[in-house]
């Protein structure tokens, strides 16, 4: 625990349904106001991803989207530390003036919700630990915090990590608050490790292969010694959604992405067109500028951008992949792949609770498990959004009990009870 200095000056409204605090000090005294007074409290930032989860009905709101501002950046250490709701495109910017990212890619939920805000904030992405394409080459969101400052459920400062791996001692509090979507304390700082941006990008793009044959072209490429970063399957109905001067073959499209110098690159573009056998091919190879709009669009979710459908999101193992989306034809999904085939994203016009449960049954029963991201309000309210077996869920109630003991956290966000 840390405590922080109380003597400043406030200008909090308490009889206010929402807080939007500009220091930590505003934070705390509002949590332990709504500690006192048992009130729940809805956590949000730029709220690009406030409809994923059940629907909230809380006493007060605690908007973090002005709590904004990069406070400490050093490019040669490979870190920064910023306020939690400061949006990720701000980080993005300033990291892309150092040739610098963040490697996991954070997803951008905003256009499936149709949003206004840009992109999500940096408390919100990692409390939710939705990552992109590099998932499988680079790991989570959750393995690119190197510390976080925040506050528990009775307004207690907690800090945890550093600057540097080394600086983590005791247990990882970082690896059990990201995905915990709000429920277990309020983030107010983050440090985050940044990687730096390879100076050169293709993508090699194979036009018109089956499902089964995308599948063992993307698992070879990644099993490859040519270190690809990127392998994703979009089936030939998704195909207009991707309009380049060089993609001209019609039919699926199967996107493998490498990274690296300009000789590296392309040394390992020609490895894998030889190894994956892909010479008499319909195949199109990306350039940098193609393959930045190609994998941010992928980022977005773009072919679902388009209509105002239900979305789905299931992670199985990709031996399991090809055997599920045949199972899954029955509801008539539209979908793609990404992490090479063990992140499917599906599309459905019409959900019910039944078909919720039929579908999770279906990829329970291959090893996986299921996240409802779009649904109407009548299936939300009724459905579990994601899945959790009963020793987990136990083990989880516990969890939410020792950092927020009067559950005033998003309280239901995630499951009932929680």
């Amino acid at each position: 625990m840390e405590e922080i200095n109380q003597n400043s000056q406030t200008s909090l409204d308490f009889n206010s349904e929402k807080f939007e605090p500009i220091d930590e000090v505003e934070i705390q005294q509002i949590i332990k106001y709504c500690y006192k007074k048992n009130l729940p409290i809805e956590i949000v930032g730029n709220k690009t991803k406030v409809d994923i989860g059940k629907k909230l009905q809380c006493a007060k709101t605690l908007d973090m989207s002005k709590f904004s501002g990069i406070i400490d950046y050093k490019p040669e250490e490979l870190y920064i530390t910023v306020k939690a709701g400061t949006p990720i495109n701000i980080v993005r910017e300033a990291l892309k003036k150092n040739k610098q990212h963040l490697a996991f890619e954070p997803v951008n939920f905003s256009k499936i919700f149709k949003k206004n805000s840009s992109d999500g904030t940096v408390g919100g992405t990692l409390s939710c630990n939705f990552s992109g394409s590099r998932r499988f080459k680079v790991g989570s969101a959750r393995d690119h915090i190197l510390g976080f400052k925040g506050f528990n459920g009775k307004g207690e400062k907690i800090k945890s990590g550093g600057t540097v791996v080394k600086n983590v001692t005791g247990y990882d509090l970082s690896k059990l608050i990201t995905g915990s979507f709000g429920t277990l304390m309020v983030l107010s700082e983050l440090t985050l490790k940044v990687l730096p941006l390879e100076s050169e990008t293709k993508t090699i793009v194979v036009s018109g292969l089956a499902l089964e044959h995308a599948m063992g072209v993307m698992g070879s490429a990644i099993a490859s010694s040519n270190d690809p970063s990127g392998a994703v399957f979009y089936p030939e109905n998704l195909r207009n959604n991707f309009v380049f001067n060089d993609l001209t073959h019609p039919g699926s499209i199967t996107a493998i992405r490498v990274e690296g110098t300009k000789l590296s690159t392309d040394q390992r573009v020609n490895n894998l067109t030889k190894e994956l056998v892909l010479e008499d091919k319909k195949l199109t190879i990306l350039d940098s500028t193609q393959s930045e709009i190609f994998w941010e669009d992928t980022r977005s979710l773009k072919p679902f951008t388009t209509n105002d459908k239900n979305i789905l999101r299931a992670v199985v193992p990709p031996s399991e992949t090809v055997n599920l989306i045949n199972r899954l034809k029955t509801f008539h999904p539209n979908y793609f792949l990404d992490w090479g085939g063990s992140l499917i994203w599906l599309e459905l016009d019409y959900l019910s609770n039944q078909k919720i449960d039929q579908i999770r049954e279906r990829i329970l029963a291959a090893n996986g498990y299921l996240t409802v991201i779009k649904s109407p309000e009548r299936v939300k309210s009724s459905s579990e959004i994601f899945t959790i077996d009963p020793i987990k869920f136990k083990i989880s109630q516990n969890i939410k009990k020792s950092f927020d003991p009067k559950r005033i956290f998003n309280p239901g966000k995630m499951y009932t009870g929680i």
